[in-house]
This record gives C-alpha cells, structure tokens and sequence, in this order.
C-alpha cells in the first residue's frame, strides 16, 4: 500500500470509530429509555413525541437556530473583512494578527470569564459604554434580546481560522486581473465585486457550512458561564440542554434524541449550503 493510501486508510478508520460509530449508537440510543443505573427500556418513537411537547426543546431549538441565522452571516462578514484587510504584508497587518487570532489559541474558559466581566450589567465595560451613550446600559444587557446580543459579540471575536482561511484564498488570487481591472480603469468595488469575491464565494460557502456546527460549540462556554442560559432560557441552547439531560438528569436516551434531532437539522442546513456550491461551480 502506498503512503497515500495508507493515511487514507488512517482517516477513514478515524472517521469510523470517531464519527460515524458514535453516531450511529446515537440514533439507536434514542429508542430506548436509559439512565445508565437500569437496563434499557426499548420505547420506539416515545422520545420524539415527547420532544414536541417539550417547552425547553422547543425554546433551545428555537435559540439555536436564531444564534445560527443570525451569528454565522455575523461571523463571515467579520472574517472577510479582515481577511482581506489582513492580507497587506504591512506593519499594521501584521500587527493585528495578534488581537485577531489571540482569542482562538486562548482557553474557553479563560475567555469566558474575561466576558463574563466585560458585560457585567453593573460595572463592566460594556454596561459603562451603553450607559455613556444612554441606550440602556444595564437595562439592556439584562434582557433576553441584550444577552443573545452579548452572546454573538462573544462569537464575533472567535474567527481567527476563518480570517487564515480568507487570506490564503486572496493571496491566491492571480495578481494580474487586478492589474487588468486598473488599466480598465475599474473602481475597487467593481474589483472586488467581479474579481475577489467570485474566487472567494466557494470557501465562504464552506466556511459557513463548517460555522452551522462551529458557533454552536462555541456558545456552550459562553452561554454556560456568561449568562448561565437566561434571562428566561433566552441562551439556552441545543448542546446545552442535552449535555442536561444527560449528564444531570441521567436521561442518555432523551438525550440521544434531541442529538438525533440537532443532527438532522444541521444535514439540512449543510445540504442546502452544499447544493449552492454545486449550482456555483456548475456555473463556474
């Protein structure tokens, strides 16, 4: 075998024993009634009828799917901005490498704290600056609509990967059509509507197709340290909720449920977003 068929093989029995295997025994868990003190309790579809008359699953779906619709576009706006502000190989740029990708190497938890005094509704920074510009201050950041707000600034700072990404495709990017476009005597945003975001659009639309999974791992932290998933289970989300179950209240087969469900609703998300790929290239 070569070394190239032999790493394949490598990855392929990762993504087996790692992935597709623990998946797998999710969806046959859901069947079953489980605390892991008795033995299992085959229940067929009892779990997903009691899941749609579950006010908490049907609020922490509802929340996860507004912080995905709302802090994904967020997020990849934040990396192409800066990805493309970054690719100057000045002094400036490379100066703010430090402050862009920081926060991606720093510890959860280490950055949950240091939010979690940031937007102190009493003497964080955050309440001083709203209270100086008189838009509510504490008022605000202690309502369900300031703390799902507080929760997508937390995110926003979390796209070091992505901003990497974002340059290296730019730097990519052959320097003559821009030469082309400046003889023509184009604007910049004709270049960049015509040259840099067409190269780019293929690696935002995987971006955000890796981003539907990735903020609702980095919410777990946060929404757990930072606003303990309130006021009024505004930030609680899917993850959470079944990290409860689970782990707090013993239910793995509930529990396995709701992940079976989360994990359906993302493959849709991701089909769709993959579909548009396709219907990119093809026109390509």
């Amino acid at each position: 075998m070569s070394r190239g068929g032999g790493l394949a093989a490598i990855a392929l029995a990762a993504t087996v024993g790692l992935v597709m295997l623990p998946l797998v025994a999710t969806l046959v868990l859901a069947g079953f009634r489980y605390d892991a003190l008795n033995s299992p309790v085959w229940i067929g579809f009892d779990h997903l009828r009691r899941l749609l008359a579950d006010p908490l699953f049907l609020t922490a779906l509802e929340n996860s799917l507004w912080l995905i619709v709302v802090a994904v576009p967020v997020r990849l706006l934040l990396a192409l901005v800066l990805g493309l502000l970054l690719t100057d190989r000045g002094r400036v740029a490379r100066a703010a490498f430090v402050p862009v990708f920081t926060p991606v190497v720093l510890p959860e938890l280490v950055w949950a704290m240091a939010w979690l005094w940031i937007l102190n509704p009493f003497f964080g920074p955050a309440a001083w600056l709203l209270n100086t510009l008189e838009v509510g201050g504490a008022q605000w950041l202690l309502t369900s609509t300031g703390a799902r707000s507080a929760i997508v600034v937390v995110l926003g700072f979390l796209i070091g990967e992505q901003v990497l990404v974002i340059m290296a495709t730019r730097r990519h990017i052959p320097p003559q059509r821009y030469e082309l476009c400046a003889v023509e005597g184009a604007g910049g945003w004709y270049s960049f509507s015509r040259v840099t975001l067409p190269a780019l659009w293929p690696v935002l639309l995987m971006l955000a197709a890796r981003d539907v999974v990735l903020v609702l791992q980095l919410a777990f932290v946060p929404s757990l340290i930072v606003t303990k998933t309130g006021p009024q289970f505004a930030t609680l989300y899917l993850p959470h909720y079944i990290y409860q179950n689970a782990f707090e209240y013993l239910r793995f087969g509930y529990a396995a449920a709701m992940s079976a469900v989360l994990v359906l609703a993302v493959m849709v998300v991701l089909a769709a977003q993959f579909w548009l790929l396709r219907r990119w290239i093809r026109m390509g």
